[in-house]
């Protein structure tokens, strides 16, 4: 997700319709009477002081909101000259207020010179808007540093701080700008954009709600808490924020391309269509409208106007974000379409594009991390600590690597009357991540063991309170196997194993989170793999053989019913047929794979890697893990 610094929605939408309710011809008289034109310009300078500037934007919002005016323009019949120039004056007049608020910062600039904090800010502005990042921020810097008190100032360096992929650094800004501001909205959703491209979803969302809690109007944070709660499983609640944003600003670009993102989710595929259709009504080059257009079906060569539309949005200037999510929809459409060069070329580029955005996969740490957890869980341990675990057989976790049919898993067990998919929960990657130096020395002390247990119940219940199973189907759970199973050893786990190079390479077709930053390069993935490996034949060895059931995904493509069968019965239910009409189950799935699971059963992806085989070295060795 681009950060909400950068995030131009409203803008676009504000360019748009001042441009709609301003007459063309007002500026576009015959003989260029310029008394007249000089008094709608007036008028048009008064509406931006009006209904403009209390939008805040900041300069890269500037720049989206002149484009679409000007686009909005030529498009009503104005000549492109006097386009030109009446959105260089909206410019100017925008740009120069903005100087004056940032010199001032709401005091006078004690000890330094106005023009000089203006020059460093213009000069700033112009290196970021050329994309060269490097300079604009050290501009910023030396602004931060002649008014170090100045939370704009540190907002702007926080930003850009993030585009150079100093995701730790702009952190420290963002807060220390919040610090001297506490009611800074836009530093608050900032700081919620960076947490969430990171991964960490509820303290992004927190940060979400503390801009909003200031500016409750503010429509781009809005939007990104919608985005937010999708990427935790909530759909209802991102919805109802989509809905607000768009009752503020109907034609909202991103929070129409949220209400698309949730009725995809929801298997709505023609609705969410017409969202990216009205999204790209307002910015016919949104590259998120764009891109999430191709994820809505398979596609096909009647889609080439699709294709060639797609390369040149993604050849302009747009956020690196922006052009890995075409580069991403143009693979699939080649993938689609039977191109497999041209589609392995858009994904390696894609994926160059994000990586330079994420903090880099370390192997040896990794490896560190699952050498602690053998170590730790062994199978007496485990046997020890499990004996006063809980007793509740509510939960059904379903592991993996990611793509390797986790989804098609829960799909078929939540089809059941008496299960329920709950998604993604991620309750353990948390609960990890926050105890992470107590499961790398022991198992978990009683105490802290029953409080998750009590934690997660209500977690569980609170999606589904009536049913008797409830399906958790975070891949990333394979890691905290043995935890789980001392906290919940009545809980039932399948482990969806799938051909390791299928699932990498799945994986590798993907625009994750930058938290998963080893679905990136093939090389990282292999090595990602060969641990997850490692750590799930530990986990066979030491859990009860009556806690995990092996699923082989070829297996169950192949041989639905039998499978089917076979995980309903390992969950102690009763089978029921609506398990093998998954594809017909209307539910919320929140991954990459929402089209697939409303298809009937297909075996295409097996051994899908062999249409790429010439270009994929590095996972090539996997193969003998296949066994």
């Amino acid at each position: 997700m681009p950060l909400n610094w950068f995030k131009a929605g409203e803008a676009v939408a504000a360019g748009t319709a001042l441009a709609d309710q301003f007459a063309p011809h007002a500026l576009a008289l015959p003989g260029t009477q310029e008394a007249g034109q000089s008094r709608a310009l007036d008028g048009l300078l008064r509406r931006v002081d009006s209904e403009v500037r209390p939008l805040h934007l900041n300069f890269f919002k500037r720049a989206k909101f002149a484009n679409s005016f000007k686009w909005r323009l030529l498009e009503k019949g104005v000549d492109k000259q006097l386009a030109d120039n009446v959105t260089q004056a909206l410019v100017v007049r925008l740009s120069t207020d903005a100087a004056a608020m940032v010199a001032n910062d709401g005091r006078a600039a004690a000890g330094s010179a106005p023009g000089g904090v203006k020059d460093l800010l213009a000069q700033g502005n112009a290196f970021f808007a050329r994309g060269n990042y490097a300079d604009a921020l050290g501009c910023y810097q030396r602004l931060a540093e002649l008014k170090p008190r100045s939370a704009d100032a540190l907002n702007n360096v926080g930003a850009t701080l993030c585009k150079l992929s100093r995701f730790h650094e702009a952190e420290d800004f963002l807060r220390r700008a919040v610090k001297i501001r506490p009611e800074f909205p836009e530093a608050h959703s900032n700081m919620g954009a960076v947490l969430q491209s990171r991964g960490l979803y509820p303290e992004a969302e927190a940060s979400l709600r503390r801009a909003l809690k200031v500016r409750p109007a503010y429509v781009d944070a809005r939007s990104l808490l919608g985005v937010t709660l999708i990427l935790q499983g909530r759909l209802p609640e991102a919805r109802a924020q989509f809905d607000k944003a768009l009752k503020i600003t109907p034609r909202h670009v991103d929070a129409l391309i949220g209400m698309g993102q949730a009725a995809s989710m929801d298997g709505q595929f023609a609705e969410a269509d017409s969202w990216f259709k009205r999204a790209l009504q307002v910015d016919p080059n949104s590259p998120s409208a764009w891109a999430a257009l191709a994820g809505l079906r398979k596609m096909t060569p009647a889609d080439r106007p699709w294709l060639q539309g797609a390369e040149k949005i993604a050849s302009g200037e747009i956020l690196s974000t922006e052009k890995a999510a075409l580069r991403f929809a143009i693979g699939k459409y080649h993938d689609d379409t039977g191109d497999f060069k041209h589609a392995f070329e858009s994904y390696r580029d894609a994926n160059a594009l994000v990586r330079a955005l994420a903090e880099s996969y370390r192997p040896e740490a990794h490896a560190s991390f699952v050498d602690d957890l053998i170590m730790t869980h062994t199978r007496e341990s485990i046997a020890s600590a499990s004996q006063d675990g809980s007793d509740s057989t509510r939960p059904v976790l379903v592991v993996g690597m990611a793509r390797s049919g986790t989804t098609l898993a829960e799909q078929i067990i939540a089809s059941h009357p008496a299960a329920w998919g709950a998604g993604e929960l991620g309750f353990w990657s948390n609960a990890g991540r926050k105890h992470e130096p107590e499961i790398r020395r022991a198992t978990l002390d009683a105490p802290l063991r029953t409080k998750l247990a009590e934690q997660y119940l209500r977690v569980l219940t609170a999606g589904a309170a009536d049913a008797s199973r409830v399906v958790d189907k975070a891949p990333v759970n394979s890691d905290y196997l043995g935890v789980i199973h001392c906290v919940f050893p009545k809980a039932r786990i399948i482990y969806m194993r799938r051909n390791p190079i299928d699932s990498c390479l799945s994986c590798y077709f993907q625009q994750f989170s930058q938290a998963l930053s080893h679905t990136m390069d093939l090389s990282d993935l292999a090595d990602y793999y060969r641990q997850h490996h490692r750590l799930m034949e530990h986990w066979r060895a030491v859990l009860p053989s009556e806690a995990l059931l092996e699923v082989p995904y070829e297996g169950l493509v192949n041989d639905p019913e039998l499978w089917a069968r076979r995980m309903i019965g390992f969950i102690g239910l009763e089978w029921d047929p609506s398990c093998l009409d998954f594809h017909a189950t209307r539910r919320t799935v929140a991954s990459a794979s929402t089209w697939q699971v409303r298809q009937k059963v297909y075996n295409s992806s097996v051994e899908r890697w062999r249409n790429y085989e010439k270009f994929i070295g590095p996972l090539l060795g996997l193969r003998k893990l296949d066994a």
